[in-house]
C-alpha cells in the first residue's frame, strides 16, 4: 500500500493538533476545496499558535464584565487659554524645537484601516480631504513633514504602519505620487500583525471556506510590529530616541508638535498623551484617568453615571480629558513595551459584526454582534510607564477625526473645521479674506500656522499663490 504524501500527512498532523483544541471545524469544508484552496487553508492554519490564542482569549474575555474601576482625576498640563503657565509653553516649544532640530524625532502613523465605512474603496489616507483640492490625508500629512524638514533643518523619518488589507494600495499610492514630495529613504511601511476572531463560543470563524477569518491586532500592534518589523532598529540607527504617535484619520494633527515635545522632553516621560476636553458628558470618547491607581485611558462604555456626570468646584466635568489618540514614546520604552507585550499590551475582546459564512457555506452578513475581535490598545501601555506626561490640546485647532460617513466626525464636519481653523490662522495673521462664505486651502510644507501666515508679508489672500487658495462655497 503506498505510502501518504507529504500534503496528506500535514493536514492530518494540522487536524490533529486543531482537533485537540476543538477548532477543527475551520476544515468542515476540506472535502469540498480544490487544490489550491486546501493548501491555501492548511498554510494559513499551520501558522495559528493555538495555545497563545485559545490562552488569549480566556484572558481577554475574563476581563469582560469586570467591576468598573475606582477613578480619580489626573493633573494635566493645561492649555494657557484655560490657566496653563504661557511662559512654561514656550520653554517647551523651544525644548521641542531643539529636538527636532538634533534629528531626535520620528514620526509614526497609525493607517491600516480602510475607509469602507465613508463608501471608499481604499486605505483611509488615501481619502480626499482638502476643501479645494481634495488632496488626500497622506498627501496633507507628508505636506506637514515637509514643513517640519524645512523649519527644523533635519529629516524627520516617517514610519507608516499599514495592515494586510491596506498595505499594497498604500505602498502604490506614494510610489505614484514621488513619496509626496519626501525623500523614499525617509518613508518607511510596515505592516501590523492579524489575529483570529472567536464565536461566542471560542471556536475561529472561517471568512470563506478556505480562509479563517482575521482582524488586525489593534492600534497597540503598531509597538509590537515596530519591533517584529525591524523598523524600531532602523529608528534607532538614525539616532531617534522620540516617536510621535498618531492616526491617519486626523486632518487636525499636529505632527511632531514642538511644545508637545518639548513637555514630554522635559519631563524625561516614557510616553506623553495629548487630550481634548470632551465636548459633553455622553461623547463617545475614552478619558484619561486614573484607574485603581494606575494612569490608563477609560472606554466611554465603561464609564459609570456616577463618574460620567461628576463636576469639580467650578461645575465643570471632573473627567473632561478625552483620550485624541496623539501619543509620544521614548524608543527604549517602546522596546521594553513591545517585548512584553502580553503583560504591558494584553489582548481585549470585543462584540462585533464578522462577516462569515454558514453551514452552507454561503456568505454571512451578520446585523448583530455574532463573535468576538481580539485586539490591544496602544494606551494601556501608559500604565507602565515612568514617568507619563499628559498635556491639554486645543480641540478647533488640532483633532477633527473622520470616523463617519455622515454627521459628527465625518468628512463634511473635518473640512468645516479645517476651514475653520485656516480661517484663525489668517485672521490672526492680519491676512485677508474675500467676503461671504469661501472654502480655503493652506499648503501645509509652506505654512502651517498664523506665525508663518504672517511671515508671508501679505495683505490679501489673493497674493498668496498657491500656497493659498480661496474658492467660493456652494453652501455659502
Amino acid at each position: 500500500m503506498p505510502g501518504k504524501n507529504r500534503g496528506q500527512q500535514n493536514f492530518e498532523k494540522t487536524l490533529g493538533r486543531f482537533r485537540d483544541y476543538g477548532q477543527d471545524r475551520v476544515f468542515r469544508f476540506w472535502d469540498r476545496l480544490d487544490e489550491q484552496q486546501r493548501q491555501r487553508l492548511l498554510d494559513q492554519a499551520t501558522a495559528v499558535d493555538l495555545a497563545t490564542l485559545e490562552r488569549t482569549h480566556a484572558a481577554a474575555t475574563g476581563r469582560t464584565g469586570s467591576r468598573p474601576p475606582k477613578l480619580e482625576a489626573v493633573p494635566i498640563v493645561r492649555l494657557p487659554s484655560h490657566g496653563g503657565d504661557a511662559a512654561a509653553a514656550e520653554r517647551a516649544f523651544e525644548r521641542g524645537s531643539q529636538g527636532l532640530a538634533e534629528g531626535r524625532v520620528a514620526a509614526l502613523v497609525v493607517a491600516g484601516g480602510q475607509a469602507t465605512r465613508l463608501g471608499f474603496d481604499g486605505p483611509k489616507g488615501a481619502y480626499p480631504v482638502g476643501p479645494i483640492s481634495e488632496r488626500t490625508l497622506f498627501e496633507q500629512q507628508a505636506q506637514k513633514i515637509r514643513g517640519l524638514r524645512r523649519r527644523s533643518g533635519h529629516p524627520l523619518p516617517w514610519y507608516i504602519m499599514t495592515s494586510a488589507a491596506t498595505d499594497v494600495a498604500t505602498r502604490a499610492l506614494f510610489a505614484d505620487n514621488d513619496s509626496f514630495g519626501l525623500p523614499s529613504e525617509d518613508v518607511t511601511f510596515f505592516q501590523q500583525g492579524m489575529v483570529q476572531s472567536l464565536d461566542f463560543e471560542g471556536r475561529m470563524m472561517l471568512e470563506r471556506p478556505d480562509r479563517i477569518f482575521e482582524n488586525p491586532n489593534g492600534h497597540g500592534g503598531s509597538l509590537t510590529a515596530l519591533l517584529s518589523s525591524g523598523a524600531l532598529d532602523d529608528i534607532e540607527r538614525r539616532g531617534v530616541d522620540t516617536v510621535f504617535y498618531y492616526q491617519v484619520d486626523n486632518p487636525l494633527i499636529r505632527i511632531a508638535d514642538p511644545t508637545y515635545l518639548g513637555f514630554h522632553l522635559e519631563a524625561e516621560a516614557e510616553m506623553s498623551c495629548k487630550v481634548i476636553r470632551k465636548c459633553d458628558p455622553m461623547e463617545k470618547v475614552g478619558v484619561v484617568a486614573r484607574a485603581d491607581g494606575k494612569i490608563g485611558v477609560i472606554e466611554y462604555s465603561e464609564i459609570d453615571d456616577e463618574h460620567r456626570f461628576a463636576t469639580d468646584e467650578n461645575g465643570e466635568l471632573e473627567f473632561w480629558a478625552g483620550n485624541a489618540a496623539i501619543h509620544i514614546f521614548s524608543t527604549a520604552f517602546i522596546r521594553r513595551v513591545a517585548e512584553h507585550a502580553d503583560e504591558f499590551l494584553p489582548y481585549h475582546a470585543s462584540a462585533k459584526r464578522i462577516p462569515t459564512i454558514d453551514d452552507e457555506g454561503r456568505p454571512v452578513q451578520p446585523s448583530e454582534p455574532n463573535g468576538r475581535k481580539l485586539e490591544r490598545f496602544v494606551f494601556d501601555a501608559l500604565g507602565a510607564a515612568r514617568p507619563v506626561c499628559l498635556i491639554e490640546g486645543d480641540r478647533s485647532l488640532e483633532y477633527s477625526p473622520i470616523k463617519n460617513a455622515e454627521g459628527t466626525d465625518s468628512p463634511t464636519s473635518a473640512r468645516r473645521d479645517l476651514i475653520a481653523a485656516y480661517r484663525s490662522w489668517l485672521d490672526t495673521a492680519g491676512i485677508e479674506l474675500p467676503k461671504g462664505g469661501v472654502a480655503i486651502e493652506i499648503d501645509h510644507s509652506r505654512v502651517d500656522g498664523p506665525d508663518e501666515a504672517r511671515q508671508l508679508g501679505i495683505r490679501r489672500c489673493a497674493e498668496a499663490g498657491e500656497t493659498i487658495r480661496v474658492q467660493a462655497r456652494e453652501d455659502a
